[in-house]
């Protein structure tokens, strides 16, 4: 099931430990099949995990994802940010997430792993490609955004006025997370650039996915919103 490569991917942004150079590994064997597009920026990821100490690795996952963070993993809130209807996605999701029988292991039901664990156990597959296309694949583009060199240099201005100290401040590895959103944003790409090419004259699949009322009718303006270029 080409559904399944997402648990693989998901390894690549859980908190590192001894594993992740086989979760790579096993990522840059599958892409190399299936997504040659992609290899490049997973060959980059791999080299760095393979020349950067565990403790390193540790710190910067944390300092990309968590504390001072340049994007953060929860994709309900990198679409919705603090308006309402994040609260709406994310008990919706944590439907989602329990009838799958998904264990989400402490972390929020649209945390980037847990999304990546549950589409292959979505049994409805329209729905499943609804969600990529409508939701994780925007949400990683606005995160995408956020390494952008101009962006991360007012971040660290910002960073270091409030703060006197910035861990990663000049730090030539600051970033390299961006190549593992990349890559997975290409794989995903690969494979739903059909249903993102005509998404817009789809009526809304699943309710969840918005927030709204479970008949599957829509009358929030998120449908177009939500697909980026």
């Amino acid at each position: 099931m080409q559904a399944e490569r997402y648990t693989l991917m998901a390894d690549l942004f859980r908190y590192p430990t001894s594993g992740l150079p086989g979760a790579v590994r096993a990522c840059r064997e599958m892409l190399k099949a299936t997504c040659p597009d992609a290899v490049p920026d997973i060959e980059r990821f791999a080299a760095w995990v393979d020349e950067t100490s565990l403790y390193d690795q540790e710190e910067i996952f944390t300092r990309t994802f968590h504390v001072q963070a340049i994007c953060f993993p929860d994709l309900g809130y990198v679409i919705f940010g603090e308006d309402y209807k994040r609260g709406e996605f994310l008990v919706n999701m944590k439907r989602e997430q329990t009838e799958a029988k998904n264990d989400c292991e402490g972390e929020l039901p649209d945390n980037l792993v847990n999304v990546l664990t549950l589409l292959p156990l979505m049994k409805d597959h329209a729905i499943r490609d609804e969600l990529c296309v409508r939701i994780v694949m925007p949400a990683l583009r606005i995160m995408l955004k956020e390494f952008e060199t101009a962006r991360m240099a007012l971040r660290e201005k910002m960073l270091l006025r409030k703060h006197n100290a910035i861990v990663l401040q000049g730090r030539m590895d600051g970033n390299v997370y961006r190549n593992a959103l990349d890559a997975l944003l290409i794989l995903l790409q690969s494979e739903h650039i059909e249903v993102e090419n005509y998404v817009d004259e789809l009526p809304v699949l699943q309710a969840f996915i918005h927030g709204v009322a479970i008949c599957g009718t829509c009358s929030t303006l998120y449908p177009k919103i939500l697909k980026m270029t």
